[in-house]
């Protein structure tokens, strides 16, 4: 997903220095920022901020959905006049550091100094080249192709379309290292970016940029990636388990030479470009006995589905639990298919460009099953826009950014056999006896992502801090793969390499612990939910279509947007103001279960 404006404010707050005639008095010190002052402060830079903010945005879309050199030139350079001003206004609001006052008010204050992501220096032509980088890393990404010849390039669509599908350990390998050499000519602009954001965050007042992503989470920066090891701790039994299983059944499948049983995965064998998700490989891994398991891609075809129906059947889920319905403007705007002729952003993401109701989608949008849950995560987006933006331009923006990314998934663990049934898309529930298949589906997406989305930010927060050199950029990348996720690189990877970079989210400085804590938290909301909701069967069957009660008691955690800490917004919805990853265990419990006895005889771990 993509936030497509800034939080942050401006306002130039002079103090003057009094003498008193006589050239032996000592000048007055400036009278200290009063309370007042920091309201006031507030209150005329998120006006002024939103003047940049609103065309800043429509220049990142123009951009994203139309790559060029004038987009790019425009881009770069609104993004540029938007993060100056960002840096300016976090910096005078240090001013209020020591200043009692209101806890609202401190919040805003807070909030604005850890709104930058890359933090520009104060240095204009610093400022300006970091923008230049982040453009133009931006542009290399989207418009990659890999050339198997001089008329035969594939974009990063194509190519993963085929891994999905494809069972040619050959032809994935070549895909899998054709796509990483799009990232080697970004290593050297990534380093400098590096530099000058730490530059930029130093001016601040943080030690580096590292501190400040840290600083984001209502607790101390070198509180909170504890908080992380605590949660992943819960998952992590469960996901050895499904890694000892389905390293075993690919070793079954492509032989233990090429996947050996003491070692991690090689990643180009998961189904997926980045080895993050391993849903496309379920057929290979499956339970041996007859499943029925619903195949959404097979009924979306053969009900005639398009893109546009896809999206309009996402909408009139949210619509069901009482969500007014999206503006026509999203219909006309949003971008839904890749555009013939030019070169865009394929990365879905959802977009709110007015802060009112200027909603957008950005999708090039396949008729499968995974897309259609993709779709349903992105309105999940949408909708949590509308909901705050009603709230100051300081809180427009999630609890945490984990939250914006788990709603839409919430919705989504509620796309089961039951609603399909209601929609129509099936016929019949499977009964319970299906149901280790059905999780096992999940468990490939959602449990086997959780490592990834943890080890992406490890990496970046220890190449923002100075821990790791860009001579070593990619060791470590590959250290921390196989620590968490228990996958290898396939090939020896040259000093050249960036890998990192052909992840979208590096080159386009996207943090990365929001989709971690998303597959925590989308769990914990999905009980919550569901107990309201009075579904009373088995956590892993339950959807809430229909129920205006759980919609209320979504909406009115989403209509607070980020005015109180998570905590406090966790509690609204949950019953308590602590994350908790246990909630996946009973998700998951047939299936836990069901692994163990596959892996009894198996030797697991690398």
């Amino acid at each position: 997903m993509k936030h497509t404006h800034l939080s942050v404010l401006a306002v130039f707050i002079s103090a003057a220095l009094t003498g008193c005639g006589q050239s032996e008095k000592a000048q007055t010190a400036p009278p200290a920022p009063s309370a007042a002052d920091a309201k006031a402060f507030l209150t005329e830079a998120q006006a002024d901020i939103e003047k940049v903010q609103f065309p800043a945005a429509h220049a990142e879309w123009s951009y994203a959905t139309n790559i060029n050199y004038d987009t790019a030139a425009v881009s770069a350079y609104m993004n540029e006049v938007l993060s100056s001003k960002v840096a300016q206004y976090s910096n005078e609001a240090a001013r209020f550091n020591n200043t009692e006052v209101d806890a609202d008010t401190r919040r805003q204050l807070d909030l604005l100094r850890n709104s930058l992501t890359m933090p520009p220096p104060a240095d204009a032509e610093k400022s300006a080249r970091l923008a230049k980088i982040s453009s133009d890393l931006g542009g290399m990404y989207g418009s990659g192709k890999y050339c198997r010849s001089e008329n035969d390039c594939k974009t990063l669509v194509e190519m993963s379309a085929e891994m999905a599908t494809s069972r040619d350990a050959d032809l994935m390998l070549e895909y899998w290292a054709g796509w990483r050499e799009v990232s080697k000519p970004m290593k050297d602009m990534y380093a400098e970016q590096v530099e000058l954001a730490n530059q930029g965050a130093r001016e601040l007042g943080f030690s580096n940029a590292s501190e400040m992503w840290r600083g984001k989470y209502d607790m101390p920066a070198d509180e909170f990636p504890k908080e992380l090891d605590r949660l992943w701790g819960q998952v992590k039994p469960f996901y050895d388990a499904l890694h000892c299983h389905v390293r075993a059944k690919l070793g079954d499948y492509y032989g233990e030479d090429v996947v050996p049983q003491d070692k991690p995965i090689p990643a180009h064998l998961l189904g997926n470009m980045w080895a993050q998700s391993w849903g496309n490989i379920y057929d290979i891994v499956k339970p041996e006995q007859e499943m029925q398991v619903p195949d959404v891609t097979a009924a979306l075809v053969e009900q005639g589905y398009d893109e546009i129906k896809m999206v309009k059947q996402a909408e009139s889920f949210f619509s069901s639990l009482g969500f007014a319905q999206l503006p026509e403007s999203f219909w006309e705007r949003s971008m839904f298919q890749q555009p013939e002729g030019r070169d865009v952003q394929c990365h879905a993401s959802a977009w709110d460009l007015d802060d009112k109701d200027d909603l957008r989608i950005k999708m090039c949008i396949q008729i499968t099953g995974e897309e259609f849950n993709v779709i349903h995560h992105e309105l999940g987006h949408n909708y949590y826009q509308r909901a705050y933006k009603d709230q100051p331009l300081l809180y427009r923006n999630s609890a945490n950014d984990g939250f914006h990314e788990a709603i839409g998934d919430t919705i989504a663990l509620s796309i089961t056999p039951k609603y399909l049934k209601q929609i129509g898309l099936i016929d019949e529930i499977p009964d319970a006896s299906n149901d280790i298949g059905m999780l096992m589906q999940v468990a490939l997406d959602k449990i086997a992502f959780i490592p990834f989305g943890l080890m992406v930010d490890q990496w970046r927060w220890k190449v923002l801090a100075g821990e790791v050199k860009p001579e070593d950029y990619n060791k470590v990348w590959w250290e921390l793969r196989e620590k968490y996720q228990g996958v290898m690189a396939p090939l020896a990877r040259g000093t050249d390499a960036f890998d990192p970079g052909a992840k979208y989210h590096v080159p386009a400085n996207v943090p990365y612990t929001r989709y971690f804590l998303a597959h925590i938290l989308q769990f914990q909301f999905h009980r919550a939910l569901c107990d309201i909701a009075g579904d009373e069967g088995p956590l892993n069957r339950c959807s809430i279509y229909g129920s205006k009660e759980a919609g209320t008691a979504l909406n009115n955690m989403l209509e607070m947007g980020s005015s109180k800490p998570w905590q406090d917004a966790l509690a609204t919805l949950t019953g308590s103001p602590q994350m908790d990853a246990s909630t996946i265990a009973d998700y998951f419990a047939p299936l836990k279960s069901w692994l163990d006895e596959q892996n009894k005889d198996r030797s697991c771990g690398w």
